[in-house]
Order: structure tokens, then sequence, then C-alpha cells
């Protein structure tokens, strides 16, 4: 495979749109964090204490995803480095583990919308039963 310095500088683009992404869901967390403790220290209830816990499992996954996309975009920039370096094998295993890296944030990104979506459905549950 041959690869050259715009090789890794394709991965620039998305990485930093998933990274604001990441970002985007980390603020709207923390926003809803300090609603429901809020809520919870008023009146507290199992359904708050339940979507506490999801949010808690969440923050620990943005954080994971934040921290290999990161990874990645860094493996990216020392990749062509060495790609300018002239050390080609190199620079092929660092780009590797760069699309490691990214593979890793979309793989923890998916588990999170599913985390979420638990955390909706317990909501509904509530709504459910006041029926």
């Amino acid at each position: 495979m041959e690869i050259t310095l715009t090789t890794p500088a394709l991965l620039f683009p998305a990485v930093s749109l998933l990274l604001v992404a990441y970002t985007n869901r980390f603020l709207a967390l923390g926003s809803r964090i300090r609603t429901l403790h809020s809520l919870y220290k008023s009146s507290p209830d199992d359904i708050l204490e339940g979507q506490i816990v999801i949010l808690r499992k969440r923050v620990v996954l943005i954080r994971n995803m934040q921290f290999l996309g990161v990874g990645s975009l860094f493996l990216c920039v020392l990749c062509m480095f060495m790609l300018f370096g002239g050390k080609l094998l190199l620079g092929k295993i660092i780009f590797g583990a760069s699309l490691l890296f990214m593979l890793g944030s979309l793989g923890i990104s998916l588990q999170e919308i599913l985390i979420s979506m638990e955390a909706l459905n317990l909501e509904l549950s509530d709504m459910e039963k006041e029926d």
C-alpha cells in the first residue's frame, strides 16, 4: 500500500467533526446532570436515581470516546511527521494505530448511544405508569 502525507490528512476533517460532536454530547450531558441533580435534591425518586446511574456511565464513555478521538488525531500528526522524515514503515504502523483508535472511538460512541436510549426508555416507563 502506498501512503503519502495526504493519506493521514484525510482523517483530519472526520476526526475534527467527531470531536465537536463528542464535545456537544458532553456539554448536553453536563446540563442534564445539573438539572437532575437539583431535581433529585428537591424530591428524590427511583426514576431519577436510575437516570443518574445511566448518566454516570455515559460520562465515562464520552471521556473514553474523546480520549480515543484525540489519540487518533495525535497519531495522524505523528504519522505525518514520520512520513515527512522518510520513515514509511513506521508511518504506516502509526497510521494503522490511528485508524484503530478511531474505530475504538466510534465503537464506544455506539455503546453510548445505546445507553442513552436506555435512559430515554426509563423516562418513558415513568409516563406509562401514570396512564
